[in-house]
């Protein structure tokens, strides 16, 4: 699988569960008499560094950055009608995190469109905003590396799409029109 992955230092890659990193070495460690090669990537934003085995990495989810098209499609999502099932808000928590964790953009973009709100509209309770702002920051970081720009300006590009996609908020309805008066 490593064959497919191709990376070399310097080349942004995808880990599921930490999002966005930076190849910075492939190494060779000897464990239990064994030599691995590994991927050493660097996760700034969590200044955290990560070795995933090279034979290891297409079963630990590790892939390159989605081409453009595919964050055009993931860009596309956000733009559509938000889709909340009636179930259980602890049962519909643990399906966003799962797929916030899947690492596909396409599936990030539908939990933070589903979990977006607008000015007028219902405010989200502490977890709701905790998912939502994990997923808009896991997107925006993938954002930022395609495009090669900074994730506050991904960020911003984003809520730029959702605010241009959401219905405006209801207005507030009028009472009964008043009765003509008698001439």
């Amino acid at each position: 699988m490593a064959k497919d992955l191709m990376c070399a230092p310097g080349d942004f890659v995808v880990y599921p569960t930490h999002g966005v990193g930076k190849v910075v070495n492939i190494e060779t460690q000897e464990y239990g008499g064994h030599k691995l090669r590994l991927f050493v990537i660097s996760f700034d934003r969590d200044r955290m560094t990560l070795r995933v085995p090279t034979d290891k990495a297409g079963v630990s989810g590790l892939r390159k950055l989605s081409s453009k098209k595919i964050m055009e499609t993931a860009l596309t999502t956000l733009k559509g009608r938000a889709r909340v099932k009636r179930t259980m808000w602890s049962r519909r928590a643990q399906e966003y995190e799962a797929k916030i964790n899947s690492g596909d953009p396409v599936a990030i973009a539908e939990v933070v469109r589903d979990l977006h709100r607008n000015t007028g509209q219902p405010d989200q309770s502490f977890s709701e905003r905790q998912i939502y702002e994990s997923a808009l920051d896991r997107l925006a970081c993938e954002v930022a590396a395609v495009e090669k720009t900074d994730p506050e300006k991904a960020t911003e590009k984003l809520e730029d799409i959702l605010s241009a996609a959401a219905p405006p908020p209801p207005e507030p309805e009028a009472g009964p029109e008043p009765e003509p008066a008698a001439a």
